[in-house]
C-alpha cells in the first residue's frame, strides 16, 4: 500500500485501491487539476524481469486499451481520459464509476435473478455493439469486467486486450489472451476470432450470472479449454426467459451464433415481459436440477426461442435395433392444419391437409373424444398416473394448471385450466387448445422410435416446408430429454392475420416408444405462451 497518497504524473493523487488483476491495479484517485474523482489503472508486469521487447508489448497493449476505449462513445463503456507514464510503466486514467463488479457480486451474493441478468445483459450488448461498430473487439468479456454502479448503470470496462480492426495481434504463436472460462471455441481451435467471440463470452457471462458458475469450469485450465472445445453446451436451467438468449449466444459455430442486434432486441423484449408475466418463475421447469449430460444448444443465427429446459437425464435402457418404423405425421404439419385458413397458401393447405377454423390453433370441431380441460372437469379418466421413474421427480403442478392423465397414451401432463382436449384424425395426437383458439398444444405417440430424432425432423422439413407460407427455421438440433435421444425444432410461419411461432420436441430410445410435444402460438405473444411448453415438458411423466 506504499502507493497510497502518491501523486501520479504530477496530477492524479491515489486515494484508495479498488481493484487488482493479473495485469494491473486500479485506484480511485483525485484529479487535482480539475478537482474530480478518476480511476487510475496502473499496469504492472505479469512477470518480473521482462525483456525489453516484452515490456514494449505490455506498453503497446496499454496504449491500445486507451485508444480502443476512446474510439467508443457510449454510456455503457467506461470513458478514458488520459494515458500517462508512472515509474516506468503506463497508466490509464478513466472515469470513476462507483460500482462493484458483477464477478464480486456473484461471489458475495450468489446468482442473480433472470430479470436482473437480462438488465445487465442489455447494458453489455449495447456496449459491445458500440465497440464492434467502432471496429473494436473486446476479447475479455467476463463478470469481472462488468461494473454495476450504485445508480443502476452497467459499464463494460477493461479493454486491455482489445484489438482494433486493421491492427496486428500482440500475441505470440500459441499464446491465448483472455480469461479461459469465457473464451469462444473458435479461439481455442485456431479460428480467427471476430465479434462473435465477444458474443459467446457474453453468453457465458450471463450463464454464470444466473447459475452462479461458469458453464465449462473444470479443475484445471487445460481441462476447461478442452471442455469448451469439445463438450456439449450446458443449458442454463435457472435462466427462465433469458434462456433463449444464452442458448443463442453460446452456439459453437460463430456464423450461426445469435447476432448482436437480435440479442439486444430479445433482451429489451424481456423488460416488457417482466411486467406482464403470468406464471411465477419458481413454478417453471427449471426447478429440476440439471445433472449429468445436458442439452446441446446449436440454433442458427436469427431469432431464437426458448431451449427445452427440463432435461434432467435419467438412465436410458440399452438401445435395441429398431424395427421398420411407421412415420408419424409431422407434428408441425398439424400446425398447417391449425392455421391454414390464415396462411397466404391457405387454400392449398386446406385442400391437402383438411379443413381448419379461422383462429390458427384448433380444428373446427373435435376430431375425437373431447372434454373441457379444467380444474373442475378433468379431460381424461381420473385414474391416478403410474409412478414416474425413481430418477425423476416432476416439479409441483404450477398454479393455474391441473394434472391430466392419459393412460391409453402412456403419460400424464400438466395442462392449463380452461383448455379443451381433442384427438387428431389419425388418433396419434392428443390436442389441447386454449380458450382463444390461438394456442395449440399437441402430444403425439408412436410405438417405435427411429435411430435419430434429428434426422426425422430434417426429413419432415424437406418434405413439407414448400407447402407452408413464410416458413423460417429458428433452430433444429439434437439434444436429450431425461437421458433419451431427442431433437428440438423451432420455426415461424405466416398466417393470414398474424405470424405464428412453434416448437416441437421429439424423443425416444431407438426401438421403443416415441413421443413428441408441439406448441404453436402467435409470435407476438410467444414470450408468455412458450411457458406452457416449458411447464408441459417439465411436468410430463411417462408411464412405464
Amino acid at each position: 500500500m506504499s502507493d497510497l497518497g502518491r501523486l501520479v504524473a504530477g496530477r492524479y493523487r491515489l486515494v484508495e485501491r479498488i481493484g487488482r488483476g493479473g495485469m494491473g491495479t486500479v485506484w480511485r484517485a483525485e484529479d487535482e487539476l480539475l478537482g474530480r474523482p478518476v480511476a487510475v489503472k496502473k499496469l504492472h508486469p505479469p512477470q518480473p524481469h521482462l525483456q525489453d521487447d516484452e515490456l514494449e508489448t505490455l506498453f503497446e497493449r496499454t496504449r491500445r486499451e486507451a485508444r480502443s476505449a476512446a474510439r467508443i462513445s457510449h454510456p455503457n463503456v467506461v470513458v478514458v481520459h488520459d494515458v500517462v507514464e508512472d515509474e516506468g510503466l503506463p497508466s490509464i486514467v478513466m472515469e470513476y464509476v462507483p460500482a462493484t463488479t458483477l464477478g464480486d457480486r456473484l461471489k458475495e451474493r450468489g446468482p442473480v435473478a433472470p430479470e436482473e441478468a437480462a438488465r445487465i445483459g442489455r447494458g453489455m450488448i449495447a456496449a459491445l455493439r458500440a465497440a464492434h461498430a467502432a471496429g473494436v473487439l473486446h476479447r475479455d468479456v467476463k463478470p469481472g469486467n462488468v461494473l454495476l454502479s450504485d445508480t443502476g448503470r452497467v459499464v463494460l470496462t477493461d479493454f486491455g486486450i482489445a484489438q482494433a480492426s486493421g491492427t496486428s495481434t500482440l500475441t505470440r504463436t500459441g499464446e491465448l489472451i483472455g480469461s479461459i472460462d469465457f473464451l469462444a471455441p473458435e479461439r481455442l481451435t485456431g479460428g480467427t476470432p471476430g465479434p462473435e467471440a465477444d458474443l459467446w463470452a457474453l453468453g457465458a457471462t450471463l450463464f454464470q450470472a444466473v447459475e452462479g458458475r461458469s458453464p465449462f469450469r473444470r479443475d484445471t485450465a487445460i481441462e476447461t479449454a478442452y471442455a469448451i472445445a469439445t463438450d456439449e453446451v450446458p443449458v442454463a436451467g435457472r435462466a427462465g426467459p433469458l434462456g433463449p438468449v444464452i442458448a443463442g449466444l453460446m452456439v459453437r459455430e460463430p456464423e450461426r451464433r445469435l447476432p448482436a442486434q437480435e440479442a439486444e432486441r430479445m433482451l429489451r423484449g424481456l423488460a416488457a415481459e417482466t411486467a406482464t408475466a403470468s406464471v411465477r418463475r419458481d413454478e417453471l421447469s427449471h426447478q429440476q436440477p440439471l445433472t449429468g449430460p445436458t442439452a446441446v444448444v446449436r440454433p442458427p443465427a436469427g431469432p431464437v426461442t426458448a431451449p427445452v429446459t427440463a432435461m434432467s437425464p435419467a438412465p436410458a435402457p440399452a438401445p435395441v435395433p429398431p424395427p421398420v418404423r411407421r412415420r408419424r405425421a409431422p407434428l408441425w404439419i398439424t400446425a398447417v392444419v391449425l392455421v391454414a385458413a390464415l396462411a397466404g397458401g391457405g387454400a392449398y393447405a386446406a385442400q391437402h391437409f383438411g379443413g381448419v377454423d379461422d383462429t390458427g390453433a384448433g380444428p373446427t370441431g373435435p376430431t375425437g373424444p373431447s372434454a373441457t380441460a379444467s380444474s373442475s372437469t378433468p379431460s381424461a379418466p381420473a385414474s391416478p398416473p403410474a409412478s414416474p421413474p425413481p430418477s425423476y421427480s416432476p416439479p409441483p403442478v404450477p398454479a393455474g394448471y391441473h394434472l391430466v392423465d392419459e393412460p391409453d397414451r402412456g403419460f400424464s401432463v400438466p395442462i392449463p385450466d380452461g383448455w379443451t382436449r381433442q384427438v387428431s384424425d389419425d388418433g396419434q395426437q392428443i390436442i389441447y387448445v386454449d380458450p382463444t383458439g390461438l394456442v395449440g398444444l399437441r402430444i403425439g405417440t408412436l410405438d417405435f422410435a427411429g435411430p435419430s430424432p434429428l434426422q426425422h425432423f430434417k426429413d419432415e422439413e424437406a418434405q413439407t416446408i414448400p407447402k407452408l407460407d413464410g416458413y423460417e427455421q429458428l433452430r433444429m438440433q439434437s439434444t436429450q430429454w431425461r437421458g433419451r435421444p431427442a431433437a428440438v425444432w423451432e420455426f415461424t410461419f405466416e398466417g393470414k392475420a398474424r405470424t405464428f411461432r412453434a416448437v416441437d420436441l421429439g424423443f425416444g430410445d431407438p426401438g421403443q416408444r416415441e413421443f413428441a410435444v408441439y406448441l404453436s402460438a402467435p409470435a407476438a405473444q410467444w414470450a408468455s405462451d412458450r411457458r406452457v411448453f416449458e411447464n408441459v415438458v417439465a411436468g410430463l411423466v411417462l408411464h412405464d
